[in-house]
């Protein structure tokens, strides 16, 4: 009978989680006992596969993230922070801020929908449609003109270029 030439130390010097298989040449998880492609028999038992991997994991407290089926070491364990608004600029799309100014907008188009009732007296139709469309008008400079230009204003600076340039 044939003897396999299997591990029987563990070389705690060598970082690497993942390893090609001696068989197949797959990138496969180092301390399992199975290759993922081809079934090789990287360890005798999952017995000594398990204690092979304690060991190694014990000889640097990097590792202590390391699991036995992973083929690099785990990233980083919060979640990405992404600046949508960056990102937006950078791609040229307008994102309109977060302001206040669209409450005020409904309100004013409220009282342009109660003008739109048919009331008996016409004075108080008259009323509710001027009050509507003064709070709209004067919602919609708010938000447009004042707020919106002053989140984007350009640069007068001849040396800072457009904006759009990095």
């Amino acid at each position: 009978m044939a003897v396999v030439n299997r591990p029987r130390f563990v070389d705690t010097g060598n970082p690497a989680l993942g390893i090609p298989c001696p068989r197949c040449g797959l990138q496969t998880a180092r301390f399992m006992e199975f290759c993922r492609n081809c079934g090789y028999a990287l360890w005798p038992s999952v017995e000594s596969a398990s204690r092979a991997f304690k060991i190694w994991r014990a000889a640097d407290p990097a590792r202590v993230v390391a699991r036995p089926y992973d083929l690099a070491m785990p990233g980083p364990a919060g979640p990405e922070v992404v600046d949508y608004e960056a990102r937006a600029h950078d791609l040229g799309i307008h994102l309109f801020p977060a302001s206040v100014w669209p409450f005020p907008i409904c309100v004013g188009l409220l009282f342009l929908g109660l003008a739109a009732v048919p009331f008996q007296s016409g004075a108080l139709r008259i009323g509710l449609a001027a009050f509507g469309a003064i709070v709209f008008l004067v919602s919609v400079i708010g938000w447009v003109v004042l707020e919106d230009t002053q989140l984007y204003q350009q640069s007068t600076d001849p040396a800072a270029g457009h904006p759009s340039e990095h």
